[in-house]
């Protein structure tokens, strides 16, 4: 994931300087960019464009929960696919699994009642992590 996370960035800010520094900051950008695809469609009404575009995005979130927050990558077993949807999460210090793409898609779905910087900010088993 941190890879695709890298893939994103290096995309997203080739065209324009989007500060998308792995920063607690940067998740405001995030915000920005889903509410982006939410308003046009992201990709010209292209199902696919924003689908790619929002795992990018949840990929950017997970890894900044890796940087920031003491987080790593963890494979999701059967039940915690089923639960989440997706195949991938982080688990924090405190043991406690979360899926960013699932957040990410929330935000897609319902606009800035789910900001990815308030969750971040908000989200319980924090550990301090430099960069």
């Amino acid at each position: 994931m941190r890879w695709i996370a890298g893939a994103f960035v290096e995309q997203a800010t080739r065209r324009s300087r989007l500060p998308l520094d792995y920063s607690v900051a940067s998740l405001r950008v995030v915000d920005f960019m889903v509410d982006g695809l939410r308003g046009d469609g992201g990709g010209d009404g292209d199902p696919q464009a924003v689908a790619r575009g929002l795992f990018g995005l949840g990929a950017y979130v997970g890894e900044v929960l890796v940087r920031r927050a003491g987080a790593r990558w963890i494979d999701f077993d059967a039940e915690q696919r089923a639960y989440f949807g997706h195949p991938v999460g982080v688990r924090m210090p405190d043991g406690r699994v979360w899926s960013p793409l699932g957040k990410v898609a929330n935000r897609f779905e319902a606009g800035s009642e789910e900001s990815l910087q308030t969750f971040y900010l908000t989200l319980p088993g924090r550990g301090r992590k430099a960069a």
